[in-house]
């Protein structure tokens, strides 16, 4: 599984970040559009996730801002983390 970011925007009035999520298999991607909370879309072999964050953003920080690519690495991974121990359920 490959989890990229491909967009985030924290000056909207509900910040959010868009992920692409691809090298999983079709059921499995059906998976995560059928049981994710979050915005999803399948488009041929990635499935986009939009993730809202009504608290904090991660990447708001000063220092996130500095360094903003291991930030990014970080939320991608976490990511990663997070839809390998979801798809478990399957």
């Amino acid at each position: 599984m490959i989890v990229k970011i491909t967009d985030f925007d924290e000056n909207v009035e509900i910040p959010f970040i868009d992920y692409e999520v691809s090298g999983l298999l079709s059921n499995q991607m059906k998976y995560l559009h059928e049981n994710l909370d979050e915005e999803t879309s399948i488009n041929e072999d990635i499935i986009k996730i939009r993730l809202y964050f009504e608290d904090i953003f991660p990447f708001q920080s000063d220092v996130a801002k500095i360094r903003l690519d291991d930030f990014i690495a970080r939320e991608e991974i976490e990511m990663n983390v997070f839809l390998s121990g979801f798809l478990e359920d399957i």
